[in-house]
């Protein structure tokens, strides 16, 4: 550039803006390294077939991967609590009995059977429970005592118990809670005796501040979102050992939701005030070390998504959004 002014002042305007140029590219590449990625997600705009049928606040969905069904679990003033749908989008039935404040949802299936249980925030006669449906809506189990906020002194004693995992063998992974005076993880049993639990409200190694979704890989470990303390914590799903966490993808917010790809590879992580899905490698067996984001699907301003779960035959996310009061569907490419 310093010999063009000195001997033609037209090559040094067209050398830098050449400059210029390479240094935008630079600067793309380096800040925002993710816009040459292929796309992972795309949004199906024809799901579901009929989105009226969402008229209160959708605060967790749950896939039915056997029988093709997708629950969402709403809230509001005399509305239907549970909406089923099918996973091509038809509104199926909806049911209302027992339910408050739905927090977390989960499908579970055996080779004979299908159950729906619920996480229940209410403060009125049914909440602070962890409930188990028939798909119709009929009530099976329920675990705490309705209406009365517990302690961590008292395993089966929830207080806003906010997500719920249960294994194919039954046993059952419940965080408590989201917000009340209980931060921990617990584990039961198929007949629903405590195995282990872990957690007391703080910062350090296996505490939490409101723990808010948990789910479970191929390898046995646990993973839980401690949104509070914007990291995911990871346990041996067999002794409750503490393995490892991850916090270097949460500075901007915290992580809401866990839920893992069909295959394993990926976790799919919700994260409400900058309405984002972030997409992080799972580490195989061994080292848990630190996460790595591979993609992202930013949802538009003010969607807050709230809760995930995968379709694990297909490969569909869907996202409950508080803020859009709607589910939305994304198919992979």
């Amino acid at each position: 550039l310093s010999a063009a002014v000195s001997f033609d002042p037209t090559l040094m305007e067209f050398e830098y803006y050449i400059f210029i140029l390479y240094f935008q590219v630079l600067k793309a590449e380096y800040f925002f390294p993710w816009r040459g990625e292929q796309q992972m997600y795309k949004l199906d705009i024809g799901w579901p077939k009929t989105p009226e049928h969402f008229t209160g606040q959708t605060f967790c969905v749950a896939v039915d991967s056997l029988h093709g069904l997708v629950y969402v679990g709403q809230r509001g003033e005399n509305v239907p609590k549970v909406l089923v749908f099918s996973e091509e989008g038809y509104f199926l039935h909806s049911w209302n009995d027992t339910v408050e404040m739905p927090h977390g949802i989960f499908v579970w299936n055996t080779a004979t059977e299908s159950s729906v249980w619920i996480t229940d925030v209410g403060t009125g006669k049914y909440g602070h429970t962890v409930k188990q449906y028939s798909p119709s809506g009929k009530l099976m189990q329920v675990l705490g005592t309705p209406g009365n906020a517990g302690s961590s002194l008292i395993p089966l004693q929830f207080d806003q118990p906010a997500d719920i995992f249960v294994e194919e063998t039954g046993e059952i992974y419940v965080v408590d809670g989201d917000g009340g005076m209980n931060n921990r993880l617990l584990k039961l049993s198929d007949d629903y005796k405590e195995i282990w639990l872990t957690g007391t409200n703080g910062s350090g190694i296996g505490q939490f501040k409101i723990p808010h979704s948990v789910t479970v890989d191929a390898f046995g470990r646990v993973w839980v979102a401690d949104r509070g303390n914007k990291r995911i914590q990871v346990f041996d799903k067999v002794t409750g050992e503490w393995l490892g966490s991850w916090s270097g993808c949460f500075s901007e917010d915290g992580p809401y939701s866990v839920r893992f790809t069909a295959d394993y590879k990926y976790l799919i992580v919700a994260q409400l005030n900058i309405n984002r899905l972030a997409i992080l490698a799972a580490p195989p067996v061994g080292s848990i070390g630190d996460c790595v984001m591979v993609h992202s699907v930013q949802l538009a301003d003010e969607t807050k998504p709230h809760l995930v779960d995968v379709d694990m035959r297909h490969g569909a996310v869907y996202v409950a959004e508080i803020g859009a009061q709607q589910v939305q569907k994304y198919v992979p490419l």
